[in-house]
């Protein structure tokens, strides 16, 4: 995707019909037939180990689901599983930022292959992080905080149509948690947003919500 690609932070559409996702033997889900819609929030719910995060892996095509079909939609127009990494910005506790990178060349790095939103610019995003004193310090020396803080900022500036958090405030003190669900008011609106969270706080801006447990069997 180049940058001047101009994706639309709208029209974007999953749908899954009968997935399922087993390891070995084991099915963790079953049956999951829902669609999701730009313009909407959604909160996948669930215990630790339950499978959300599974399923958010699904979504952004990253995993294969075990059984059934899922089907990518950008402005009534198919797109490839292959290709769903371009429309979507994700953040998660598992994904690694480059270490050796100063705050600055992160964001700068990032935004070479997500089109940054139009008002924002690497200085604009250092300032939404209140990170201005940071931003030649190495991100390895970052506490990890200031690592999910980055993270979240990488995802909510992307100028993407869809956007998937997986619990956005871990590693997060109180301070750190409003300043996400500011993020989310002001970042998601119009988009398809994901949230994976059993901490009703991080979810409470979502007006859909899908429990794993209803899919076990």
């Amino acid at each position: 995707m180049t940058q001047d690609s101009g994706l639309k932070t709208q029209g974007f559409k999953i749908s899954l019909e009968n997935i399922g996702r087993r390891f070995n033997r084991e099915w963790i889900f079953r049956d999951v037939n829902y669609t999701f819609n730009s313009g909407a929030a959604y909160a996948i719910l669930g215990p630790n180990g339950s499978g959300k995060s599974t399923l958010l892996q699904i979504l952004n095509g990253s995993l294969t689901p075990s059984a059934g079909k899922i089907v990518y939609e950008f402005d009534g127009k198919a797109v490839e599983a292959e290709s769903v990494y371009q429309y979507l910005s994700l953040a998660a506790p598992y994904m690694e930022l480059i270490e050796d990178f100063t705050l600055a060349e992160m964001i700068t790095f990032h935004f070479k292959f997500k089109k940054i939103r139009e008002e924002l610019d690497t200085a604009s995003v250092i300032d939404l992080l209140n990170l201005q004193a940071s931003k030649d310090k190495a991100i390895k020396y970052f506490s990890s905080g200031m690592k999910q803080r980055t993270k979240l900022a990488l995802a909510f500036c992307a100028d993407t149509p869809v956007l998937m958090l997986d619990e956005p405030t871990s590693n997060l003190d109180a301070q750190g948690a409003d300043w996400y669900l500011n993020l989310a008011e002001r970042f998601s609106k119009d988009r398809l947003t994901v949230i994976c969270s059993n901490q009703p706080s991080e979810y409470g801006f979502c007006s859909e919500m899908i429990n794993i447990t209803d899919y076990k069997k």
